[in-house]
């Protein structure tokens, strides 16, 4: 699940980031409003974690233009008790939800799940492939009866390829929602993550849902039996 927090006190920001990433997210920071709102439109999020008083373009400015341009992310707006605006005002710009600051970070994660489940109501709650399960909110991963423990970061990377199933993602794909734009280390990431996953999800179950596919990256299916390692792109 892949975060943006716009938020120019660049010390609580990368106290929030810390956080967030503990928790299994992905998360991208602006420091201000233009380059919030770049972001927001170039990328993809699940939600949008927006301050109001930010410089160059404050909170409510950056949230009309994603609306009028009919980017509907789910937002939650970031309030000061003395600030110009309040509540009433997020809501009637289009803000989903919002926090008075100073605020429990354990009340923004609840709040930023609540955002994901409400904010994708085509995307199912609990993702399948198989007799694969995994519930994104109580991040529980099962083959059949048996529970699988993931780190946050394999966590993540099961969970884009379960959004992904039957379609093959590049390690460009998986590194732009698995990773966050701060990485600057090579792709070969991709290949270690891959191993640890088919460690735990298909090895001691006999399976390989998760295949190579030579020359252009990777694809999860259901209940495969092991038999190859690697797949030839369609077409070949």
């Amino acid at each position: 699940m892949k975060l943006l927090l716009v938020e120019d006190e660049r010390l609580l920001a990368e106290a929030v980031r810390r956080g967030l990433v503990n928790e299994g997210f992905v998360v991208d920071v602006a420091h201000d409003g233009v380059t919030g709102l770049w972001a927001a439109v170039e990328s993809a999020y699940d939600v949008i974690i927006l301050d109001i008083n930010l410089p160059l373009k404050n909170g409510y400015d950056v949230l009309r233009e994603l609306r009028e341009r009919h980017n509907w992310t789910p937002v939650l707006m970031l309030t000061a008790k003395d600030g110009e605006y309040d509540q009433t005002d997020a809501f009637e710009l289009g803000a989903d939800d919002y926090l008075t600051k100073p605020f429990s970070f354990l009340i923004l994660v609840a709040r930023i799940h609540a955002l994901i489940r409400r904010g994708a109501p085509a995307r199912p709650v609990v993702l399948e492939a198989g007799t694969l399960r995994l519930d994104p909110v109580s991040r529980r991963v099962t083959r059949g009866e048996t529970a699988i423990s993931l780190t946050a970061r394999e966590f993540g990377l099961l969970h884009f390829l379960m959004r992904n199933q039957g379609q093959v993602v590049s390690k460009g794909d998986i590194l732009d929602n698995v990773w966050d734009s701060a990485f600057d280390g090579g792709d070969n990431v991709v290949e270690v993550y891959i191993g640890y996953l088919r460690k735990k999800i298909d090895a001691p179950f006999g399976l390989q849902t998760l295949a190579t596919v030579r020359g252009a990256g990777y694809m999860l299916e259901s209940d495969l039996p092991a038999h190859t390692t690697d797949k030839e792109p369609a077409g070949n």
